[in-house]
């Protein structure tokens, strides 16, 4: 925990850090494609797949903070915990839907 906040437990970390890892070299490769001059279709292609990357990662991470940080402080006991963490989750989701 720090700040009384829960962390991305380690296997997820892992897991976030790969992917992004490959986020950014495939972010690198359209940086590439846009110097070189290449077809916008190909590019749009490109970008639609680090789009869809990036949405995996936020899955990743919101699957972490649903089984770790919410299932943590709703089973603490403290109403006022779960009432700030129900708020909390409502704007997680709320940001991650749109």
């Amino acid at each position: 925990m720090a700040n009384g906040k829960e962390l991305i437990m380690p296997a997820a970390r892992q897991d976030a850090a790969q992917r992004l890892s490959r986020i950014e070299g495939q972010i690198k490769g359209i940086r590439k494609m846009v110097e070189e001059g290449r077809y916008c279709v190909e590019v749009l292609g490109q970008i639609s797949a680090v789009h869809e990357a990036l949405r995996g990662v936020g899955k990743l991470i919101m699957r972490n903070y649903l089984e770790n940080c919410v299932t943590h402080s709703l089973r603490s006991g403290s109403k006022k915990k779960a009432q700030e963490t129900y708020g909390e989750l409502m704007d997680v989701i709320y940001k991650f839907a749109k």
